[in-house]
């Protein structure tokens, strides 16, 4: 009998899964604790439009992770910080880029997707990887400038 799993079953599969069990099973342990619903075709064709749904959430958030890419690698971010002899006085930190980010270029990106190995201790231009999407990453351009 063919089933579709409302919640993960251990050794069966996980939620919105079509699986093939016995009768039994599903008549004595998956309907009761409704764990599943049968594979009638109301229920798999909730399971295709879930599923599409899913496909295209996730190929417009791709589509836009791509455009913002594209977009931070025409921008350049400035951020005017106090120093002496080249050396600022504090450090910056993708907290301080993703604020001018968002003063500056009304982008939000949480500090978190910017890749800094080190925070910014001296003046001069940088260039930082963003991990917008799992298999989208931006470059974004910070100049610190003196006084």
């Amino acid at each position: 009998m063919k089933v579709i799993l409302t919640q993960d079953v251990k050794s069966q599969g996980k939620k919105g899964e079509l699986i093939n069990v016995s009768e039994g099973y599903a008549r004595n342990f998956l309907f009761p604790k409704k764990l599943a619903v049968e594979a009638d075709a109301k229920a798999m064709n909730e399971l295709k439009n879930r599923e599409a749904s899913i496909q295209f959430k996730h190929d417009t958030d791709l589509a836009n992770a791509k455009e913002l890419a594209n977009k931070l690698s025409t921008i350049t971010v400035k951020i005017v910080a106090g120093g002496n002899e080249g050396r600022l006085y504090g450090s910056i930190t993708s907290k301080e880029i993703a604020e001018q980010l968002k003063a500056q270029h009304g982008i939000v990106i949480d500090k978190r997707k910017i890749v800094m190995p080190d925070p910014i201790k001296s003046y001069g231009s940088y260039k930082y990887d963003v991990k917008l999407f799992p298999e989208v990453v931006g470059k974004l351009t910070v100049q610190v400038l003196d006084k």
